[in-house]
């Protein structure tokens, strides 16, 4: 997420999330944090390499990190995935279940998930102008609505199309119900499966928004969704100019403004 009141936060780092960040011309030396939502290499793999990049190679103290309990601190058999010299020079946040914490530009407060990690967290950002969700990885539950009400944009990972559940995890009909409850203004899905690639997910966005009439958007690589604060449903998609970096990996890029 680029720009959220001049801060910027990379979320749920998986592999090649470094490599897409420089070649869509992202600069990783310029995030202001990293959170990690749960101990799942999808979703930690690039985090220490990116805060070494915020921390200009571990030089400087700068930066914060957010992460679940197992990630930041390691719980049973979960984490950590967070070492102890990356979490050295940035200030540091575990982010659990209802608990908020102010990061100045704005808050987090942590949302309930069920997935495979028992500690994952998802969040609701909010600044004086806008409120964002995002649901991380978890199965759709009836309490899930209350985590998220009166987001303005909601982001879902959504890993399959259509009623094609898998356990931890949420599919389109899933979501569907989820825009109903919850009404935002615009929603993004992201975090595909190859049943969902294969089925398309534009597509499926497309009739999310017919059955909802929330404009729903399906994040593909080197999008960026400019958002309007004052009326998120007006939010436009541009691309970003792709340069030559070796590697071909997936991460979702989001702009406000």
């Amino acid at each position: 997420m680029d720009n959220i009141s001049g801060f910027n936060l990379h979320v749920d780092p998986g592999p090649g999330g470094l490599l897409r960040s420089l070649e869509f011309g992202i600069n990783p030396s310029n995030l202001d944090g990293v959170f990690i939502s749960h101990c799942h290499t999808d979703h930690y793999n690039d985090a220490e390499i990116l805060i070494e990049a915020m921390t200009k190679g571990m030089t400087k103290k700068r930066g914060n990190i957010i992460g679940s309990k197992s990630v930041m601190e390691g719980v049973d058999q979960w984490g950590p995935s967070i070492s102890n010299y990356h979490k050295s020079n940035s200030k540091t946040y575990i982010l659990e279940e209802n608990k908020e914490i102010d990061l100045e530009k704005f808050s987090l407060t942590g949302t309930k998930t069920i997935h495979g990690d028992p500690f994952g967290v998802g969040f609701q950002l909010k600044t004086e102008n806008i409120t964002i969700s995002y649901t991380s990885d978890t199965r759709y539950f009836e309490e899930l609505k209350d985590y998220h009400k009166g987001a303005d944009v909601l982001i879902g990972s959504i890993l399959r199309p259509g009623t094609k559940g898998l356990k931890g995890h949420m599919c389109s009909k899933n979501f569907k119900d989820l825009i109903l409850e919850i009404k935002p203004k615009l929603a993004i899905m992201t975090h595909f499966g190859f049943k969902m690639l294969k089925s398309n997910p534009i597509k499926e966005a497309q009739e999310i928004k017919k059955e909802t009439g929330v404009k729903t958007i399906a994040a593909t690589d080197g999008m960026v969704i400019d958002v309007d604060y004052k009326n998120p449903s007006k939010s436009y998609i541009s691309k970003m100019k792709r340069r030559t970096i070796p590697g071909r990996f997936s991460n979702d890029i989001f702009k406000l403004y």
